[in-house]
């Protein structure tokens, strides 16, 4: 909710830092750029071992929701992991959909929540310190930030929750993908791309597009032009252009940083080859994303993991095959920045084994290394998602508002049902034994 006192404590910190001494801008070398299908870092191949972290900023806000101290633990188990690279939320609209995370980084009006905008940055500083790069994300197409149908509530009064049982699949994806074609929609959530990617970080004294701790600004978590090809037909044209306008937007603000959609890929263009390669065509666009669902998406069974699990992995395994292609004929590179896997059993309880999950992130890392040793386009991943300490607080693993143990499994999805627990040694050993060995690799061989 907006108060008084919101309002105060906004204008409080935009003051704050606006009156910051400036501070010098970081030197070209220092940010992630994009060559052909390659990112850089300093004239070198940049390769990354990440991590999903969508509650950075709610840890590292000085309010009763966050925990600066776990932060700073948090990071210190990810980067001894060598986990170099954070994708963040970096919004949330105060929703009335049922599940969505609160607080949100703003309302329907232009007042931010200073509380939110601090934890990011602060949570930005915490990483520069350890020499972590950030993806941030501005919006999300699904509900448990707010998202899309958020700033449609804002402009129409109306909403629909996903999962509704009134208005099953494919309803509310296609209810989302409407603000697109909606231009005050789009407006307010240009409003927030101008203030965040311009805004200057309060710890640092450092504005956020001089700021190389960031890597890339990312549109939004998993846009889809609807729900189904039917519906997204007519869509694509406003989905395009949000996709272009967006990120020309993005760039007329930053110069420094690199734009990317945040898709699925191909299931998040409803299984469309040319939609995917017209959205991430755009020259604005530098790098191409995939995510990877084994679960959500029936390629295999909770109840049957071991009966299921190798026909699932060959097709994960054709889905990266998939999207390499797509991006060498685009000519940009590749990152695998969501991939999760559910416990042994289905569980949701650290104390659930993790031993076909453990299997899954193996297949992905070596994926993502053997196109670097062979020169091909896919420049790191990020696994979703960093649990850490947080723990379930309910026995069903149910989300309740004003809740803040903060899981890697967002306030819609059961606590423990994708995310890595600190406790997760096997998992943990595996995404370790592949930082160091993306660290050591050479130079790619011929393919």
């Amino acid at each position: 909710m907006v108060t008084r006192r919101t309002v105060l404590g906004t204008a409080a910190a935009l003051a704050a830092a606006t009156s910051l001494p400036a501070a010098a801008a970081a030197p070209p070398a220092a940010f992630v750029r994009r060559e052909g299908t390659r990112l850089t870092l300093d004239g070198k191949p940049y390769r990354f071992a990440g991590a999903n972290l969508w509650y950075g900023a709610w840890l590292g806000a000085s309010a009763e929701f966050g925990n600066r101290d776990r932060l700073a633990r948090e990071l210190d188990a990810l980067a001894a992991m060598g986990v170099a690279n954070l994708r963040i939320l970096a919004s949330a609209e105060t929703s009335p959909l049922k599940n969505s995370v609160r607080p949100g980084f703003r309302d329907r009006g232009n007042v931010w929540n200073p509380a939110l905008l601090d934890g990011l940055d602060h949570c930005l500083a915490e990483m520069a310190k350890r020499n972590m790069k950030a993806v941030l994300y501005l919006t999300n197409f699904w509900e448990w930030s707010g998202g899309m149908m958020t700033y449609l509530y804002y402009v129409t009064g109306k909403y629909m929750d996903a999962n509704d049982p009134a208005h099953p699949w494919p309803a509310f994806a296609n209810a989302t993908a409407q603000f697109y074609a909606n231009p005050k929609a789009v407006a307010l959530y240009d409003d927030w791309v101008r203030a965040i990617v311009g805004r200057a970080n309060g710890v640092t004294g450092t504005a956020y597009r001089d700021d190389p701790t960031i890597m890339a600004w990312q549109l939004a978590n998993e846009p889809r032009p609807a729900g189904d090809a039917a519906t997204a037909a007519p869509l694509l044209p406003a989905f395009h252009a949000w996709i272009q306008g967006t990120a020309r937007l993005i760039k007329s603000i930053d110069r420094n940083h690199l734009v990317s959609t945040g898709s699925e890929g191909l299931k998040g263009s409803v299984e469309s080859a040319d939609i995917f390669r017209k959205t991430h065509a755009f020259p604005e666009i530098d790098y191409l994303t995939t995510h990877i669902w084994p679960l959500n998406w029936s390629w295999v069974d909770a109840k049957d993991i071991p009966g299921t699990h190798a026909a699932a992995t060959a097709k994960v395994a054709e889905y990266l095959q998939q999207h390499q292609a797509l991006a060498r004929e685009i000519g940009k590179p590749l990152v695998i920045e969501e991939f999760g896997y559910p416990r042994d059993g289905g569980g949701y309880d650290p104390e659930a084994s993790t031993h076909f999950k453990d299997l899954y992130y193996q297949q992905i890392y070596d994926a993502v290394l053997n196109s670097v040793r062979t020169g091909g386009p896919v420049a790191g991943s990020n696994f979703w998602a960093w649990n850490g300490a947080g723990r379930a607080v309910h026995g069903d693993h149910r989300f309740r508002p004003g809740e803040t143990a903060w899981l890697g499994d967002p306030p819609h999805e059961p606590q423990g049902w994708y995310g890595v627990f600190d406790s997760d040694a096997s998992t943990r050993a595996v995404i370790a034994a592949h930082a160091k060995a993306l660290a050591t690799v050479g130079e790619p061989i011929a393919s």
